[in-house]
């Protein structure tokens, strides 16, 4: 049994120098949500899956609950082995691209928009960038080079998407029915943002891997 003295010195040792967060495993773990995310998008665009739908939405919740952890032990911690700033841009990267996710999802339900061809490709390329990123951040911290090829390429993801959108709204603006490009081009902007963020990440993660180096 420990004594009463060996206790509080514990606990004040704790105090002084608390416990770091394992910000490579937090990191991690908040980049396997954004797949979860990513993955039922990916669903709901093949088939309009309304299960798909209604898992879009309540992986925001827990997709916030996780950015709120991680900001919380960010702000808490005395010391991290990344760099702070880092460590925030790539939380808030993440999270912008669950947030235009579901955005997506909230403009093809409010408008009526129906998933087509351009759309469905440039969310699977999303989420070929995600996954990229997963696994990046999943080696991040035990071997921080190996990171790099999952960076470049999860930025060539973001490039493909970009090609992608650039044919979209060409081939859209072939008609007439201006009502419908404006609301596809709502569409196309919100995933060409999403790959913009996926993006975004991959490049912290590679300022990261600099850093580590």
């Amino acid at each position: 049994m420990s004594s009463p003295k060996l206790s509080l010195a514990s606990r004040l040792f704790q105090r002084i120098f608390p416990k770091t967060a394992d910000f490579y495993l937090l990191l991690h773990q908040q980049c396997q949500q954004v797949c979860v995310t990513v993955d039922n998008l990916v669903r709901f665009m093949a088939s309009e899956s309304v299960e798909a739908g209604k898992m879009l939405k309540e992986d925001e919740h827990e997709a916030d609950r996780i950015r709120m952890h991680n900001l919380h032990e960010l702000n808490s911690s005395f010391a991290t082995p990344i760099d702070r700033e880092d460590i925030y841009r790539a939380i808030a990267s993440m999270d912008s691209i669950v947030t235009y996710c579901k955005s997506t999802y909230n403009e093809m339900e409010a408008l009526e928009l129906n998933p087509d061809s351009h759309s469905q490709a440039m969310v699977i390329e999303l989420q070929v960038g995600i996954k990229a990123l997963e696994r990046g951040f999943a080696v991040l911290g035990k071997h921080p080079a190996e990171a790099e090829q999952h960076a470049f390429a999860a930025r060539h993801s973001e490039r493909r998407v970009e090609k992608i959108y650039r044919k979209a709204i060409a081939d859209l603006f072939q008609g007439e029915d201006y009502l419908n490009m404006f609301k596809q081009r709502e569409l196309y902007r919100h995933l060409s943002n999403a790959a913009d963020k996926v993006h975004a990440t991959a490049n912290v993660l590679e300022d990261i891997i600099v850093k580590l180096g």
